[in-house]
């Protein structure tokens, strides 16, 4: 049988009352202690970039930039590309993996979501996880929410406030609750 992160992290629903839910609940107090660290505390780029590594246990580069406050329920399953940046206020719940590509700008108070609950009452104490993309160059805008499964194509801008439920295509421009296509992004050059 699985171990219990293994089967979060791949998408098995997993109740709270699992007799092994105490291993998450331990990387969620490590993450809590992480970002506690980060939020609280004056930091230069350098041990901000060295907490920030710790909590995702992936080292980040020089180009890696975040403003505090940040906020995340696990840490371990954020996987950042080269010079992204996260702006401040932002929440990433990476229980099903969150992936930031190269070049990724994320506005403030942007969440990105991997986790759901059962819709009956019955089953909302077990959750299901499924991964967050963001490919080369997304930029995503204030406020916005990206949910469960979701996978936001290269190029692409999801606009201010946007509630994003399904993939994104590469080189377009979504808004809206529910999010959808406003404008494709014409290829460099061509303006």
């Amino acid at each position: 049988m699985k171990d219990i992160l293994e089967r979060d992290r791949s998408g098995e629903p997993v109740s709270c009352d699992d007799p092994d839910y105490h291993k998450i609940k331990e990387v969620i107090l490590r993450a809590k202690r992480l970002t506690q660290q980060m939020n609280t505390q004056v930091l230069g780029c350098e041990e901000l970039r060295a907490l920030f590594s710790e909590l995702t246990g992936q080292e980040v580069g020089e180009d890696f930039r975040l403003w505090t406050p940040f906020f995340t329920d696990f840490g371990r399953n954020i996987r950042v590309g080269k010079n992204v940046f996260i702006n401040h206020a932002c929440t990433f719940m990476d229980r099903g993996g969150i992936t930031l590509g190269d070049n990724v700008f994320i506005g403030p108070k942007v969440c990105l979501i991997t986790e759901n609950h059962g819709i009956l009452p019955s089953e909302r104490r077990i959750l299901t996880s499924k991964p967050v993309t963001l490919c080369n160059n997304v930029w995503v805008g204030a406020g916005a929410i990206v949910l469960p499964g979701v996978t936001v194509g290269e190029n692409s801008v999801v606009g201010a406030g946007a509630v994003v439920t399904h993939d994104v295509p590469p080189n377009t421009v979504v808004a809206g609750n529910p999010a959808r296509v406003i404008k494709t992004i014409p290829k460099e050059g061509t303006l």
